[in-house]
């Protein structure tokens, strides 16, 4: 079953819970789909009124906020202990080389690492563990992830939400636009075909024209 389709199965309070359940998961450093259920239930709200969006997008907003603080001060207690334990249950996410570019990253910008890391699937996991792991001072870190993580929640569910609004009235229009489209194509097609035909008329006559014959000896 289909993400969108098992939400549309459960409660709107639910539907909220989950969002924000799993986008704090995510954010502590578990690889889980955050992003995949938030542009889930953003689609959702705009096909169905149970849904607000913009309560949808607060409680995406807060497990965006909340789990990376988690995720920050697990890694402030637990360093580099925790990224080897991470290493060996998630080898693909957090590998000796993920965790090396991650580290650059954080060692070369700080605050906008952590501000755009909201909007990388990768950084999006380790933003709060190395954060702390990195002693990266709080006030920073906390001002960082306040923003980026309501400009990434609240903003993909905006973004989401209205292109699935207008989606669907254009798909109500489309058998309009469909014929619409079709009587333009014909007449197009038209005006091109006569236009070519009177070009090459001229030519035809100048070739049907008799030539002059040689006389015979």
């Amino acid at each position: 079953m289909h993400v969108q389709e098992w939400l549309d199965t459960v409660p709107a309070v639910a539907v909220y819970a989950v969002v924000g359940l799993v986008i704090g998961l995510e954010s502590l450093g578990i690889p889980l789909p955050g992003e995949i259920i938030l542009v889930s239930a953003a689609l959702l709200s705009s096909q169905h009124g149970g849904i607000d969006p913009v309560i949808l997008g607060g409680c995406a907003s807060a497990g965006a906020v909340i789990g990376d603080s988690i995720g920050y001060a697990i890694g402030r207690k637990g360093g580099r202990p925790l990224l080897a334990w991470l290493g060996r249950k998630f080898p693909r996410h957090f590998s000796e080389g993920h965790i090396a570019t991650a580290e650059r990253s954080f060692q070369k910008w700080g605050m906008w690492a952590v501000f755009f890391g909201r909007f990388v699937a990768l950084l999006r996991i380790f933003a709060g563990p190395l954060a702390g792991v990195l002693r990266m001072p709080y006030w920073k870190f906390l001002t960082a992830n306040i923003l980026g993580g309501i400009l990434w929640a609240g903003g993909t569910t905006a973004v989401i939400y209205y292109v699935g609004v207008v989606a669907e009235s254009w798909l109500k229009r489309f058998s309009w636009l469909g014929l619409v489209a079709a009587v333009l194509v014909g007449v197009a097609s038209m005006l091109v075909i006569r236009r070519k035909a009177k070009r090459a008329a001229p030519a035809q006559d100048t070739a049907a024209e008799p030539g002059t014959v040689p006389a015979a000896d």
